[in-house]
Formats: C-alpha cells, sequence, structure tokens
C-alpha cells in the first residue's frame, strides 16, 4: 500500500431519511358511499449505518465522496397501507475507525471488530394515517400526520491502525527499511527524517503458510504526546497493536536513554500503553564490527535483561528470521 492511498482521516457529512406522510384516506367501495377513514400510515426514514468491512485498511473510499443520504419514507395509501421504508444508506470502514461528532469532537462509538453495524442516525418516523384518529366523536377525521424530518450532523472518522506489530522508533530509525525487508510493502525509504508521514502496513510471511501484520508507525520525536510537531496524529496509531516494537539505531550515543524517552511519550500519550507487550530492537547493524557489536550484545543484556530484544541488520537480513520467531513466540504465547 503506498502512502498516498493510506487515508486515516477524513470528514462526512450524513443524513438519515425523512419519514412519509401519513395517508388522507376515506374508505369507498360499491354499495359503501360512506366508508371510515383507511389512510395508511408513511415508511420510516432510511438509517444511516455504519459497519466494519474486514477488506478496508485505510478510508480512501472517502477521499472524493464526502455526503451520505438515507432514502426517505414512501408515503402511506388506502386500504391502511403503509408506505416503503425508506432505503438505509450502509458506510463501510476498516476496523479499527473511531466515528466522532466533528461539532464538539465527541466519540460516538469505535468499530473495532469484523462484522459490527451501528447505527450512526436513525431515520424520521413516518406519519400516522387517519385511520388512528377516528373516535366515537369524530367518524371521518381529515388529516394526518407528517412524516418526521431525518437528522443531519458532521462526523469524522479517524482510523487507528490495527496491526499485530507496530514499529515504533525515532524518525530515521530504519522502520520503513525493516517493513520492507520483512514484508512486500515498499514504503517510502531516505536517509533523512520524516520520510514516513503516514503507516504503512505490510503482512510478513511465517514459518509454515502463516503470517502476521506489520505497521511502520511514523517517527516518534521527544514532546510528541504534548502534541509537538505531528505528535498525537502518529502516537494514535501505536494504541491498537498487540505488540510494540521498539527500533533503535545502532550509531545512537545512549541505547538505554533513547528508549526511555519513547516508552515516556507512548505512557504520557496513554498510561495503558504501558500493559503492552514489547521487544526492543537494535537496528543497522551493519555498520558495526565484530568487536562493537559483540560490546552493543553485552549493553542490550545488562539495560534490558529478561525483556525480548536483539541486534539486527535489515540491509544484510542479519537476525531477521531470528525476529519473526521472537515476535511470533510474543503473539502466539
Amino acid at each position: 500500500m503506498t502512502e498516498g492511498n493510506f487515508v486515516d482521516y477524513v470528514k462526512l457529512q450524513v443524513s438519515s431519511g425523512k419519514g412519509g406522510k401519513g395517508s388522507i384516506h376515506l374508505h369507498r367501495e360499491k354499495f359503501i358511499t360512506k366508508g371510515g377513514p383507511d389512510g395508511g400510515d408513511g415508511g420510516r426514514g432510511g438509517h444511516v449505518i455504519v459497519r466494519a468491512n474486514e477488506q478496508l485498511w485505510t478510508l480512501y473510499s472517502f477521499k472524493f465522496k464526502k455526503h451520505f443520504g438515507a432514502g426517505h419514507g414512501g408515503d402511506g395509501s388506502k386500504n391502511r397501507s403503509s408506505g416503503a421504508q425508506g432505503e438505509d444508506i450502509y458506510i463501510d470502514v476498516p476496523v479499527g475507525t473511531v466515528v466522532r461528532n466533528t461539532e464538539d469532537n465527541t466519540i460516538l462509538f469505535e468499530i473495532t471488530e469484523i462484522g459490527q453495524e451501528e447505527i450512526l442516525l436513525e431515520g424520521g418516523l413516518g406519519g400516522r394515517g387517519n385511520w388512528h384518529f377516528k373516535s366515537s366523536t369524530r367518524q371521518t377525521p381529515r388529516y394526518a400526520q407528517p412524516g418526521m424530518e431525518g437528522l443531519t450532523i458532521p462526523i469524522t472518522l479517524e482510523l487507528k491502525v490495527l496491526a499485530d506489530v507496530g514499529l515504533v522508533g525515532f524518525p530515521n530509525a530504519g522502520k520503513s527499511t525493516l517493513l520492507a525487508a520483512l514484508t512486500a510493502a515498499k514504503p517510502k525509504i531516505a536517509d533523512y527524517e520524516f520520510t514516513t508521514l503516514k503507516p504503512n502496513l505490510g503482512i510478513v510471511e511465517y514459518r509454515d503458510y502463516r503470517s502476521f501484520v506489520m505497521a511502520d508507525i511514523p517517527g516518534i520525536i521527544e514532546g510528541a504526546a504534548e502534541g509537538k510537531g505531528l505528535g498525537h496524529y502518529f502516537l494514535r496509531h501505536i494504541e491498537r497493536n498487540s505488540i510494540l516494537l521498539y527500533l533503535i539505531p545502532a550509531d545512537t550515543p545512549d541505547v538505554k536513554k533513547a528508549f526511555t524517552i519513547l516508552q515516556n511519550e507512548l505512557i504520557k500519550y496513554n498510561p495503558e500503553l504501558l500493559d503492552k507487550q514489547y521487544t526492543v530492537v537494535l537496528s543497522k547493524a551493519d555498520l558495526l564490527d565484530e568487536e562493537l557489536l559483540i560490546e552493543y550484545q553485552r549493553e542490550m543484556k545488562e539495560v534490558f535483561g529478561d525483556i525480548p530484544h536483539l541486534i539486527i541488520s535489515s540491509v544484510s537480513q542479519y537476525q531477521l528470521m531470528e525476529l519473526k520467531d521472537l515476535l511470533w513466540k510474543q503473539l502466539n504465547p
């Protein structure tokens, strides 16, 4: 998936359908010249329904269509016949989508499961026909209810990437290079910071035809939790990953300090992220000679102890299979 096709934030205008009018009709047939009221009810307006679609990965389908409206209910007719219901409209979104009211930014609901459907706006009720208003003192009512108007609101769809493994690191840590080495994804790769501005997803093929999904999250900088740079825009994609993979390049002066900064930014943004499983990886091992490699292995053991950790190189493929094994074991304990 190319970065240009990854859309994770859109604003839409949605409208439910208007209810149909109730009918004003008096029964007439041969030999019955003064039949009673028999006007039917109007049909309800169509609902606006948001549903999960497992075939979708982004909100790209909304890039060029911003307005959605459900059908109006049909009017009632004679013989107490009700009008047709307005056609419901379905808005298909990927799993991991948050639906907000744009006006006050409140969360209306979240789509977190395959097959989930949520009624966003109910259609207007149909008006009652005149036969409802017949009474002992009012034998031939000549009025009926109009249908209720539908509702219109602006909404914001916000996608939080749902992946098995999320790559976390500073800009230019080698996340995109690792994703390209492990999957068929083709993220933008260059030797400067913030090459990745939108998440990239890839499927990592594992042994015996098994696989898992990896997400390359745009680089985090110190102060991201306070919104520095594009902090909140990036950090929200980390919330829904099963495992976090901290990536620290081998040319980092202080590995422990780099890891602490990254972890603190995540915790400040959402303390619940502390409960997620994680692995720490030192990338760009191709920059190290044998002596430095041994020294870094000793340092990683001292700093991280029993926390899963590894030294890899995406360029030379050093220990990439071992990384897959480590991640698979965490995903399937």
